[in-house]
């Protein structure tokens, strides 16, 4: 039952964020891919297969990945505007795998974790590039969405098969590897350059805001509320914030 769902649900949530983003241009992919696409089955899952606790203690995880996830496009975005795209990518996953080592070295908990994150989000986004929002007029090929779909719903089957072996806090260090964020930045950069793809993720970077509420209501919310409950509030309070953030940028660039 639990591997239907996760044949299932996965396709078809990452297929519909990924032609919205299409559709509604490139903040909104940024933002999008912000969201928890892969790493939010994924905590579903672990609570339904491993237990609330864990997928509690696991949204620590999370939100530390995620500090590593705007390290990630930090790096990239940077370095997109000296080097092409390979030594870019390369910087970039370097960089993610280092801060995951790094971050995994401590006994975190969900309150230090959170305030990272937040602290993180805020100093990235002044650092890094704004771009140029014109730029980029992406038209994927046709490989892309089935392969986007393949690639979620495998490592969301990976990540929960392994997660006993990682544990809980690594497990949600992991999960959050940028599949996407990457495939949007190399694309972005190798046909429209450094400053199409800081726009990409840049978006990823404020997209991180409603990442961050996500496990903070699973990792709170878990332990009292059920799952029934928690994951249904986490989703609408993350798609409710990245919704806020799209209208707030709309209205500065109008």
């Amino acid at each position: 039952m639990l591997l239907a769902l996760k044949l299932c649900l996965t396709p078809l949530f990452i297929g519909g964020v990924a032609l919205a983003g299409r559709r509604w241009g490139p903040l909104v992919s940024g933002l999008l891919i912000g969201l928890p696409l892969t790493t939010g089955p994924v905590s579903f899952f672990l609570a339904l297969e491993q237990g609330p606790q864990f997928a509690a203690q696991a949204a620590t995880g999370g939100l530390l990945g995620q500090v590593s996830i705007c390290l990630f496009c930090l790096a990239y975005s940077r370095s997109a505007q000296h080097v092409r795209w390979p030594v870019s990518a390369l910087c970039a996953s370097l960089t993610f795998a280092l801060s995951t080592l790094v971050l995994n070295l401590v006994e975190w908990d969900i309150r230090a974790a959170l305030a990272l994150l937040l602290l993180a989000i805020i100093s990235i986004l002044r650092l890094m590039p704004k771009g140029t929002p014109s730029a980029i007029a992406l038209r994927p090929p046709r490989w892309d969405l089935p392969a986007r779909i393949l690639v979620a719903t495998s490592f969301v089957l990976t990540i929960t098969a392994v997660a006993n072996q990682l544990g809980p806090q690594l497990s949600g260090l992991v999960a959050p590897f940028p599949v996407f964020g990457l495939v949007f930045a190399v694309f972005a950069h190798a046909q429209q350059g450094s400053s199409a793809c800081a726009v990409v993720l840049r978006g990823i970077v404020l997209g991180s805001g409603a990442y961050t509420a996500f496990f903070a209501i699973v990792g709170f919310g878990l332990p009292t509320l059920g799952v029934a409950l928690t994951y249904p509030l986490a989703a609408l309070a993350a798609v409710g914030i990245s919704g806020l953030f799209y209208r707030l940028n709309h209205r500065t660039r109008g």
